[in-house]
């Protein structure tokens, strides 16, 4: 089944390295400090998207979108500190991309994440010429659940849609390569397998790449 895929997408965080609880912290302080009364479970239900898309759900109308770029900002850097400390693939995702790399399945990145988070992850984990596209929370005007990242890591990879398998770890990433025309492979991280349950669009659910096989 994976073998006959032209090509694989991977979600970020929580997908490829086990960083969400950082990214959650990191925004349970800024909106605190901003005057929300949040609580960590309740920032976690609304990490997804863009920063200043977030901003505007917690505080609508409250920031410019300067201010909201200037938040967003000091909250990723707030999260690289924090967590470069862990920064490590999650299990036996690093031989799956060697070993798909060597079959010449085509792989990209499609992520909710800015730039800056991307090449700080795969940067530091040496993984960066196993992908032959990267789609940022830059580089798209609507982030996820819209399938524009997926959609345009597709075209960017030369390859149809049908033809990918998406890597995801939350229901938002499912649906949004559910709307693009893509399977998933769903990674069991803070997520239960009910929050799935009303999608057709999951191959499987693991919990990290050391069983998964070409």
């Amino acid at each position: 089944m994976l073998k006959e895929a032209k090509a694989f997408i991977f979600d970020l965080n929580g997908t490829m390295v086990n960083d969400m609880p950082y990214h959650i912290g990191a925004w349970h302080q800024q909106l605190t400090a901003l005057g929300s009364q949040l609580s960590i479970e309740e920032v976690k239900h609304q990490c997804y998207g863009k920063n200043d898309e977030l901003l505007e759900r917690v505080f609508p109308g409250k920031f410019t979108m300067q201010e909201k770029l200037s938040i967003g900002a000091n909250k990723e850097a707030m999260y690289r500190v924090e967590f470069k400390p862990h920064l490590k693939l999650i299990d036996g995702l690093a031989l799956f991309l060697k070993n798909a790399f060597e079959q010449k399945i085509k792989m990209g990145i499609g992520s909710a994440a800015i730039k800056l988070n991307i090449d700080f992850v795969i940067d530091h984990t040496a993984i960066r010429n196993y992908f032959d596209a990267i789609v940022s929370a830059d580089d798209v005007s609507i982030s996820k659940p819209h399938p524009e990242t997926f959609l345009k890591c597709a075209e960017l990879l030369g390859v149809a849609p049908s033809d990918c398998i998406v890597f995801e770890d939350t229901p938002k990433g499912v649906l949004c390569a559910q709307e693009a025309g893509m399977k998933t492979i769903v990674i069991k991280g803070m997520h239960q397998e009910i929050e799935f349950a009303d999608f057709d669009n999951i191959l499987f659910f693991i919990e990290d790449y050391t069983h998964l096989s070409l």
